[in-house]
């Protein structure tokens, strides 16, 4: 039995039978000193372990170049939970428990030495405290070090074929996964010349958030919903990604990634295709991956796009510089803080049925939203009064205050018909009293029991890619700049003329 902790007193845990603790194991963090590992790893490995999730003798092994012993690497990743656990103040028993697996092995990714010490510690841990040879490697690393890994990796004997039995060897890879096409495709022949397909895991973020989780329940548990899921009910369909701030400290990256391959590329194809799914066979990683892959299949060649680059303005009542004064930006940078595309699916369910995609930086307001806008009742029996009802519209709030609501019309108390429209909510925080779990909280999780449903494979990966390239590539090579927006409006005059002139509007989260 596990010991008891504060996860029986939370809602969202309670009554879970499927609910599974991983055997233990060595997760190797290379990158330990960067920002993703203080900011998300660490801080949700610490939350697995206060939701009693981890199994007594679960291992982490930081590396990095910098110079650390074990117990400096502790109090630092204390620090960053101090900071960043989604529970606050950091319990301290449970804090002991954790740091006692935490250790750091310091070296250049570059370096053969440095697996070597790497793999002495990891053989000592599978004496001393039972991982039986059980690796995941995550790989918090810009991509150029991914080949160099795998490969030091490999010539250490450090990865366990699964065709040869034995513990398991698993590898997580974060995006950006590839800069177009062809460096995708170069990415995946890297990493399946150490590891095998099913023992790659390539992490999106997005697809850890309960909310997206909750599309597949949404739809497929309840019979309300899957029987008007299709283009006989459904106008139209808008996805949108949407951050008050700007590029911050990752002018280099942005430069040379811009927001089509930061967001829509992954984030928001990997919504697409939640949203669009035919139901999988089953509720196992290749079924779903499986319908998922269709749906990019089935993409229309991007016809319509909106691209725009933020101008000084204001956001928040606060003073925001233009994309081109932030650092390291070119000052005549043509890349895109801005994307709108009116997106299409050749098949069965969505033809005719567009589906609007926007994201962008320096928006009013920090916001992800699906909203599922539904066709009008078909007789306008209520227009002799002079009514106007509205479509219904199903909105799907990912981020924050993670929920679902219902638009519909109803009429107002008189003697006299008169409607307005009224919504039905549902909030995680306040339905179930706690907040959702942090998605990277989910993704560790999932991957140290063997799950990866909530992985990108590799083919869903270069389809995506094979999608948006042309856009890409007609884009760079057109002298013109972006249309300019005002930081703190929802984007350039050319994306409501995108949907406006199809008679629709995009609708404000």
């Amino acid at each position: 039995m596990r010991p008891m902790t504060t996860v029986d007193a939370n809602p969202l845990r309670q009554g879970l039978e499927q609910e599974r603790v991983p055997d233990p194991s060595c997760l190797v963090i290379f990158g330990a000193s960067g920002d993703l590992t203080q900011r998300k790893l660490i801080p949700g490995l610490y939350m697995l372990a206060h939701d009693g999730l981890l199994p007594q003798g679960q291992t982490i092994v930081g590396i990095a170049r910098q110079d650390m012993t074990d117990e400096q690497f502790r109090a630092s990743m204390r620090a960053a939970c101090d900071e960043h656990a989604r529970t606050r103040p950091v319990d301290d028993a449970i804090w002991e428990s954790f740091a006692r697996g935490l250790f750091y092995v310091s070296g250049e990714f570059t370096d053969p030495a440095a697996y070597t010490r790497l793999k002495a510690r990891l053989e000592e841990f599978d004496r001393t405290r039972g991982t039986a040879g059980r690796r995941i490697y995550y790989l918090a690393v810009p991509p150029q070090f991914f080949e160099k890994i795998a490969e030091l990796l490999g010539k250490e004997n450090m990865v366990c074929d699964p065709e040869k039995g034995g513990p398991y060897t698993r590898v997580i890879i974060e995006k950006p996964f590839g800069h177009d096409l062809a460096s995708a495709r170069e990415l995946n022949q890297v990493a399946v010349s150490t590891f095998r397909e099913r023992q790659v895991f390539r992490i999106d973020h997005y697809l850890g958030k309960e909310t997206v989780q909750n599309l597949l329940v949404l739809r497929f548990a309840n019979g309300i919903f899957e029987p008007f899921w299709n283009r006989q009910y459904i106008d139209h369909v808008q996805f949108t990604v949407a951050e008050s701030i700007g590029v911050e400290k990752r002018g280099n990256y942005f430069e040379t990634a811009g927001i089509a391959r930061d967001i829509i590329q992954n984030h928001m194809l990997q919504l697409v295709s939640l949203v669009a799914m035919e139901p999988p066979v089953a509720f196992e990683a290749n079924a779903v991956r499986d319908e998922k892959v269709k749906v990019l299949r089935a993409l229309r060649p991007i016809e319509e796009a909106v691209r725009g680059q933020y101008a000084e303005g204001s956001v928040m009542g606060e003073r925001a510089a233009a994309y081109r004064e932030e650092a390291n930006v070119d000052p005549n940078s043509r890349v895109e803080t801005y994307a709108a595309i009116k997106v299409f699916l050749d098949n069965w369910r969505w033809a005719g049925v567009p589906f609007y995609v926007r994201a962008g930086k320096r928006l009013p307001k920090r916001v992800t939203d699906i909203s599922i806008h539904f066709r009008p009742a078909p007789h306008p029996l209520f227009s002799r009064l002079g009514l106007r009802m509205q479509p219904n519209v199903l909105a799907i709030r990912i981020q924050p205050d993670e929920g679902i609501s219902l638009r519909f019309d109803s009429k107002l108390p008189g003697p006299t018909v008169r409607t307005a429209p009224v919504t039905m909510e549902f909030r995680y925080a306040t339905s179930f009293g706690a907040e959702p779990p942090e998605a990277y909280e989910r993704l560790l999780l999932e991957t140290m029991l063997g799950d990866a449903t909530l992985f990108a494979r590799r083919d869903e990966i270069e389809t995506a890619w094979s999608w948006l390239d042309p856009l890409l590539h007609r884009w760079a090579n057109d002298p013109a700049p972006p249309p300019f927006y005002e930081a703190g409006t929802w984007g350039p005059e050319e994306a409501n003329v995108l949907i406006e002139k199809d008679g629709r509007k995009w609708r404000r989260p």
